[in-house]
This record gives C-alpha cells, structure tokens and sequence, in this order.
C-alpha cells in the first residue's frame, strides 16, 4: 500500500476558475511556488465525496505523504468558503496517519496515530479483529463520517483523478465538468435521497 494524502470533503459543486485561485493562496501560504504544480481532484460519485490532493514533487512518496502532516491551508481555506468539514490526511503505512479536521476556517478537530503506539488485537492471527480496530483508528473514523470504509479510503488515489494546473488560468465551469461521469452518479445519490414531492 502506497503512502499519500490530502483533503477530503462532501463534494460541492463549485466554479473550477475559483477552486483555482483557493489553491493558488494555500499554495502561497505553504511557501510553495505554483510552478510545475497541480491540484489533482478525484471525485467518489455514490457516497458523493471528494479527495483535493497536490500534484507536485513536494508530495510524491513517502516523504510527500508525510508533507500533509503538517500543511493544511487548502483545508482550511476550503472549510472557510464552503459549508462542509474538509478533512486533512496523511497515510504512511509504514509508520503514522493522521487526520485534521477543519470547519469555517478553523481546526475542529483530529488526531495522530503512530502505529508504534497502537494497541494490537491480543491474536496477531485475527484479521477480522485488526480490521474493526483499524476502522477506530483516524482514516477508519473519518472514512465512517463520510459514509465509506476505510479499504475505499485508502484506494482513493487510484481512482481516475482529474487536474487543474496552476500555472495557466482557468475559464469559469462547474467542477462537475471535469469529471462528468462521477457527477452523474452524484445526481443520483442526490435525487434517491431528496423526498419526494
């Protein structure tokens, strides 16, 4: 399993041109130029959640993984203009994850977990065991609250991912645009949880 992170949050259809220029001021407030930089955004279309996550040298890896640990001005300013709680994460399976979450601008919450510290299932040999004490552990917790499991949690880097490069402007389109085919399912999710009128 490959080490990563990011942002996570209910998805909210917002203009791409905006969500540029979000990235650009936490790019900025990271002390990150925006050269050679983009914002990877993957959509899950049934629980309807979103994963934001840098695509540039400075998180690719381990050691990239581990840069979420600490930078979240992209979570934050997300959280301060959209009526969600986005969720910072990082996951280095060899040693931590953590998860920081933040709403209207603030911290609210969040919690680090070194796997050197974790209380192990007394059987070594229970998978299932390890399994429902990995779902307490703060990318099990936070995968609970968006509606998935934490094994989707961690393949979302793997899902088909679209980009916004940072470094030549956008023109104003819904973010659904980008991915259209997740966006439908969206829709779906959405209308089969509206009451009927």
């Amino acid at each position: 399993m490959e080490s990563h992170g990011g942002y996570l949050c209910q998805y909210s259809d917002v203009d791409a041109a905006w969500l540029q220029r979000m990235a650009l001021l936490a790019l900025e407030e990271e002390g990150q130029s925006p050269d050679d930089v983009g914002l990877l955004i993957t959509a899950l279309g049934g629980p309807g959640i979103v994963r934001f996550a840098w695509d540039a040298p400075f998180t690719y890896g381990r050691q990239g993984a581990r840069w979420y640990l600490t930078h979240h001005a992209l979570a934050r300013r997300l959280s301060e203009h959209l009526n969600v709680t986005v969720h910072s994460y990082a996951f280095d399976p060899d040693e931590v994850e953590q998860v920081i979450a933040y709403a209207n601008g603030r911290r609210v919450g969040g919690e680090l977990l070194r796997y050197e510290d974790a209380e192990l299932p007394d059987d070594e040999e229970d998978d299932a065991a390890f399994e429902k004490l990995q779902q307490k552990w703060p990318l099990g917790y936070v995968a609970r609250v968006l509606g998935i499991n934490r094994a989707e949690l961690l393949r979302i880097p793997r899902k088909t991912s679209a980009l916004i490069q940072l470094s030549s402007p956008l023109e104003p389109q819904p973010l659904w645009q980008l991915f259209p085919e997740q966006a439908r399912a969206f829709r779906r999710t959405e209308n089969a949880q509206s009451p009927a009128r």
